[in-house]
């Protein structure tokens, strides 16, 4: 009996072109315009090769049109952190950088690594996503300006800065009033919504950018979602040496949203603060005893999600 080869491919994505790469097949690395015309023929050229994968790096954006190209077509996609792909390049002692080698080593990762392909978040999730994204965005500026303004010279600069800033307030509220309309016209993240912020210390906000950004919450074991957000402690011993654990990676602005909810559930939240409180009577410092807080409020709000079942206050 045959079976069609397998087929990986790497696929490094700029703003004017992209480049992709075959493993196991090495070859010329073809380049393709990154424009809708480029687009069509990319997934003309792929289409028959039937890919087992296909792997791009999250580039701040221009992959959003790739990927949506792909997944559209029904072709196997996932995009990928880049400094996992910069780790695996430098275990395997690529470290040129070309827009064609970013390629190979991308479908070098591929094959090796064969991160999951995600399915395409849908029209309404992307833009729900984006909704956060443009809130996150109205809250640094609003930062920046209100920190200008006790340094801004009296006159002209002093009125400007404090009209953009009521300008941004005013913004704000609408972009909190838009994502609350959005999270509460759908059914499914209405009750998403609901079951969260049942959760001492998950208030609008929060809840928004887990619905948005963390929809495997409640689908992956505890431990999945931990590394998946990056609060899972890392070992960093080398040799005799014995280091303390550490976190990194994942995904940082959930991982921010979810580090100042549990700075609210360590005083708010019965479970969260007597954990909190235990850590610390054992001579843990406080970050660490915070960091753990955040942990166990994850596996809390993951646990509430795969039950389907809001707080109480036996939630372990």
């Amino acid at each position: 009996m045959s079976s069609t080869p397998a087929c990986f491919v790497g696929l490094d994505v700029a703003k004017a072109h992209l480049d992709l790469a075959l493993r196991p097949a090495a070859g010329e690395v073809r380049r393709f315009p990154h424009t809708e015309g480029g687009l069509s023929a990319l997934v003309a050229y792929l289409q028959p090769l039937a890919p087992t994968l296909i792997v791009l790096e999250a580039t701040g954006g221009y992959e959003a049109d790739v990927a949506a190209a792909l997944g559209l077509a029904a072709l196997p996609v996932a995009v990928v952190n880049p400094r996992q792909v910069r780790d695996f390049a430098r275990a395997i002692g690529r470290l040129a950088k070309t827009d064609a080698l970013d390629a190979t080593v991308l479908a070098h990762f591929a094959e090796a690594v064969h991160p999951p392909p995600r399915p395409l978040p849908d029209a309404a999730h992307q833009a729900l996503v984006a909704l956060v994204a443009r809130r996150r965005q109205l809250v640094e500026m609003l930062s920046a300006e209100r920190n200008r303004l006790p340094l801004a010279p009296a006159g002209r600069i002093r009125r400007d800065v404090q009209t953009h800033i009521h300008f941004l307030e005013q913004r704000l509220k609408k972009a909190n009033d838009d994502l609350q309309h959005t999270l509460r016209a759908s059914p499914l993240w209405r009750a998403a919504d609901d079951l969260l912020q049942s959760v001492p210390g998950i208030g609008p906000t929060s809840s928004a950018v887990l619905v948005a950004e963390l929809p495997e919450l409640g689908r992956l074991s505890p431990r999945a979602v931990a590394a998946l957000v990056g609060v899972a402690p890392l070992n960093r011993d080398r040799g005799a040496r014995h280091g303390g654990r550490t976190i990194w990676g994942g995904r940082a602005t959930v991982r921010g949203t979810l580090y100042m909810a549990t700075l609210v559930a360590k005083s708010h939240n019965p479970v969260i603060a007597a954990f909190y409180r235990r850590l610390r009577a054992a001579g843990k410092p406080p970050k660490v005893a915070l960091v753990a807080a955040m942990h166990k409020l994850l596996t809390i709000l993951n646990a509430i999600m795969r039950t389907q079942r809001p707080w109480t206050h036996e939630t372990a």
